[in-house]
């Protein structure tokens, strides 16, 4: 019994930090490129429109979904490692 608390607190740890570095990823992405950093990006064109349109637009939209995949990748992953799946 007292194996699987340890296992389960660490787990838990793990899978906080994993969030934490996915929220930093997106805030960077969403507000860091597209709103602090939309100037200088927007010397650069994707398709057209400046790169920190983009990046406001579309950009942060792709980045969450990527990072919902890899949240659901690494959260199975850490789940078997740690036997709570």
């Amino acid at each position: 019994m007292g194996d699987q608390s340890i296992d389960v607190k660490h787990y838990w740890r793990a899978m906080l930090r994993l969030i934490a570095w996915l929220l930093v990823c997106w805030f960077v992405v969403s507000f860091g490129l597209g709103i602090l950093l939309v100037e200088p990006l927007n010397q650069f064109h994707i398709g057209g429109f400046p790169l920190g349109f983009w990046f406001a637009q579309q950009g942060s939209i792709y980045v969450f979904m990527l990072l919902i995949f890899i949240y659901a990748w690494r959260a199975d992953r850490l789940a078997s490692r740690y036997g709570v799946d």
